[in-house]
């Protein structure tokens, strides 16, 4: 991150800001889908972040974390959004284009919706961790300053996320036994 822009858009330089937001706007834009889950409310939450950036950056002591700054921003703004929505969401899209999908193989579009039901029971709190850690591949404690948690608490969210994810598909991958015939009872 250039450091010259960051401080020349904490001085009200309207286009070191737009330069920076411009730079930033897709990935934050990714990283808010894959938490929340929903285009709409993902475009509304980095919309959200960006505008709490440029009111914020005058404070910003160190312009070399602007990006764990800003990706902080977003993660309160998705946070925002889905108490706004009330509802659980689907969970991290794939990158994968449609027609790759489509020539999945039956148990592999199972075994997907199968963790996006899992990754929709997450809270905010861990799915953000989660998107945090193996989407955008941060390490926890990279994590935990982007989030403003301890790394203890990163690494306990992210060891919650991914059991209750396990526990998800186990519980999924079970049949549930048939039921006994009346015939065949003592």
């Amino acid at each position: 991150m250039d450091t010259a822009l960051v401080a020349r858009a904490q001085g009200g330089d309207r286009e070191a800001f737009s330069t920076l937001a411009s730079s930033s706007y897709s990935r934050l834009h990714r990283v808010a889908q894959n938490i929340l889950g929903d285009l709409d409310l993902a475009e509304d939450a980095t919309q959200q972040a960006v505008v709490s950036m440029w009111r914020n950056l005058p404070q910003l002591r160190e312009p070399e974390r602007f990006e764990a700054w800003s990706c902080r921003i977003l993660v309160n703004a998705c946070y925002s959004e889905a108490r706004k929505a009330r509802r659980w969401l689907p969970g991290l899209e794939s990158d994968r284009d449609a027609d790759t999908v489509a020539a999945s193989a039956l148990s592999g579009v199972i075994y997907r919706d199968q963790l996006d039901r899992g990754f929709r029971r997450l809270p905010m709190e861990q799915r953000a961790v989660v998107v945090l850690h193996h989407y955008l591949d941060l390490p926890l404690e990279k994590v935990a300053e982007v989030l403003g948690i301890p790394t203890g608490t990163a690494h306990s969210r992210l060891h919650r996320a991914m059991a209750a994810l396990r526990a998800a598909l186990e519980a999924d991958a079970r049949v549930p036994d048939a039921p006994a015939s009346p015939e065949s009872a003592p």
